[in-house]
């Protein structure tokens, strides 16, 4: 019996899973309906036979950025074309970080064209291509945030049909400095929140005074936190905003939910 209903109680359908941080072996045993598995660079990316292993009793995407060799739609795609047939793809441009110079530099949007039409029901990540996301259509890929409610409604009073899905990291507990030590250098890296930190401070649980705050607030903003009725009452009011799926990122690990 799978032990990590607490995913499910809180209205989270879906997993995402950094091979980096964790062994990927272990998804299988989270009570989710989806996992959806992070590009952290070539060096992370799953085993073939990992990967089909995995879908097997689940439905489970691999970030692929389309910029980065491997997974060039319109160059170096062996990355791609090893990805089993019961694994699907979420197309992302690609994080700088995991980039090289020269990856950096191709255009976005032939890429996305190129591999959404490539790709078996895609979901397209958002970050910084809103509009060329939109564009290319797939299942909208978003990261929670601040304005995530407002613009959803906007999209779907605009007439958008389709489906959205919203990424979210999540820490299932109200106590706060567990939360601070999960989610506040994820939260820390956001423009609004960095601008609003005083220079040099602490984002873990040893922040204090104007720091904490800030952070306290942040990992709200940019997260899912609290007791699994709190998350489950946050997530109701994301999916009334319009998202059909809510895929939360494990911020503290499997070991809670196994």
């Amino acid at each position: 019996m799978l032990q990590g209903a607490t995913l499910a109680q809180a209205g989270i359908d879906a997993a995402a899973i950094k091979p980096a941080e964790v062994e990927v072996e272990r998804a299988r045993d989270l009570a989710v309906e989806a996992l959806a598995v992070d590009y952290e660079g070539r060096e992370h990316l799953p085993s073939p036979e990992t990967l089909a292993a995995l879908a097997d009793g689940k439905e489970v995407r691999v970030t692929t950025p389309v910029r980065a060799d491997g997974f060039d739609p319109l160059g170096d795609r062996d990355l791609a074309e090893s990805l089993p047939e019961s694994v699907r793809r979420v197309l992302v441009a690609g994080h700088p970080a995991y980039l090289t110079d020269a990856e950096r530099e191709r255009a976005v949007a032939p890429r996305l064209r190129e591999a959404a039409a490539r790709a078996r029901d895609p979901w397209v990540g958002t970050e910084g291509i809103e509009r060329i996301a939109l564009a290319v259509g797939g299942t909208q890929f978003e990261l929670l945030g601040p304005g995530t409610d407002r613009r959803l409604r906007a999209l779907r009073q605009a007439g958008y049909e389709g489906e959205v899905a919203l990424y979210a990291p999540t820490v299932l507990t109200d106590e706060e400095d567990a939360v601070l030590d999960a989610l506040g250098a994820y939260a820390a890296r956001r423009g609004p929140v960095r601008s609003a930190l005083p220079d040099g401070a602490p984002t873990d649980a040893t922040a204090g005074g104007r720091a904490r705050e800030v952070l306290s607030q942040a990992v709200r903003d940019y997260g899912l936190v609290g007791g699994v009725e709190t998350v489950a009452d946050r997530v109701d009011e994301l999916r009334d905003a319009g998202a059909d799926r809510i895929v939360g990122y494990p911020a503290r690990g499997l070991d809670p939910f196994l």
